[in-house]
């Protein structure tokens, strides 16, 4: 008997699009002799949108309006076997949708409340590696309404990291609001700008050389494995968002270029993460490689990263053996082992 499955996309963050272009990979891969397929869209509103509204945000790749409220259409998620929710960013990869399937009892793909809230909260991620003894750049914290009152401590904490150095808002992915500040002069803006977005912000330290860009696959719930290294290379100067997602910027190469031993000690620190953080289903994992000194750095675990096709997860699956098909049809699995 076929099993049924809810496929939810779109969503409330700024990847509301790339979500789509994941959701019309994942429903073109899921064997139909396994599975029936039902997708429903989410708004940029937070609205679930009907049959006929949800096909054409697909379709078109476009942002949808009307719908009702999650809550009046949570019990919509009733009578399948599991949830698929390719959501990337905050009301989607954040805990927010998990906890309420959780709080419905439908087994969904990916981590649960913890894993997921964790894994995309950058300080609350940065805290729980440092526990777990995983090798991260310099990083500090600034709130809000610190830099509203005293933002000459804020400016302290930048100096004390040194320049250049990244500053990055805790809580959203696809690198929006992220800004490289080469100097002093450069701060403030770049504070103004992530603030903007969230009321706590990171402030990073930068290698000093510039690091190759590694990332891993994780497949498993308690058992996890770890897929080849891939590596990406790119001319900008850090993957921001237009880098990300415009064709030809970057380049992937996997297996990556690296010695053997830095690519064991990327898998098995990997693998680290996703248990310190409780992950389950999947995760991408990032690393800074810092080649003339041997330094490998986490960078950050996304646990519902990028899925179509040419997205690097899947790649790095598919290094691993695993067809584009055969890896969503594993996660449906996954999901269901864990009820």
């Amino acid at each position: 008997m076929k099993k049924r499955i809810l496929l939810l996309a779109g969503g409330q963050s700024g990847e509301h699009e790339v979500s789509l272009m994941s959701a019309r990979s994942v429903l073109a891969a899921l064997p139909v002799d396994q599975f029936d397929v039902t997708p429903v869209v989410i708004s940029k509103e937070g609205r679930w949108l009907p049959p006929t509204q949800t096909l054409h945000a697909l379709e078109t790749g476009e942002a949808a309006t009307g719908g009702d409220l999650v809550l009046h259409r949570a019990a919509s998620a009733e009578g399948y076997d599991a949830v698929f929710p390719i959501l990337h960013g905050p009301m989607g990869e954040d805990g927010t949708v998990q906890g309420l399937l959780t709080l419905a009892g439908i087994p969904f793909v990916g981590s649960g409340v913890l894993g997921s809230a964790v894994s995309m909260d950058k300080v609350m991620t940065k805290q729980v590696l440092a526990s777990a003894g995983i090798p991260q750049v310099r990083w500090a914290l600034a709130i809000r309404r610190g830099w509203q009152q005293t933002p000459d401590a804020v400016r302290e904490q930048a100096a004390a990291l040194g320049y250049p150095l990244f500053v990055k808002p805790a809580n959203l992915g696809s690198s929006v609001g992220i800004s490289k500040v080469s100097g002093p002069g450069e701060l403030d803006q770049a504070l103004e700008l992530a603030f903007s977005l969230d009321r706590r912000v990171i402030l990073e330290a930068m290698t000093s050389h510039r690091p190759r860009e590694l990332e891993v696959g994780v497949l498993g719930n308690d058992a996890p494995v770890a897929s080849p290294v891939g590596e990406l290379s790119f001319d900008a100067e850090f993957y921001d968002y237009e880098t990300k997602y415009t064709e030809g910027r970057a380049t992937m190469h996997i297996p990556a270029l690296v010695p053997a031993e830095v690519a064991a000690r990327a898998r098995d620190l990997a693998l680290q993460a996703f248990r310190a953080l409780d992950c389950a289903g999947l995760a991408r994992v990032d690393f800074f490689y810092v080649e003339a000194t041997g330094e490998l750095l986490l960078n950050e675990v996304n646990t519902m990263p990028g899925f179509t096709t040419t997205s690097m997860y899947p790649k790095l699956l598919e290094a691993a053996g695993l067809s584009y098909s055969d890896l969503v049809t594993r996660l449906v699995e996954l999901a269901l082992e864990q009820r």
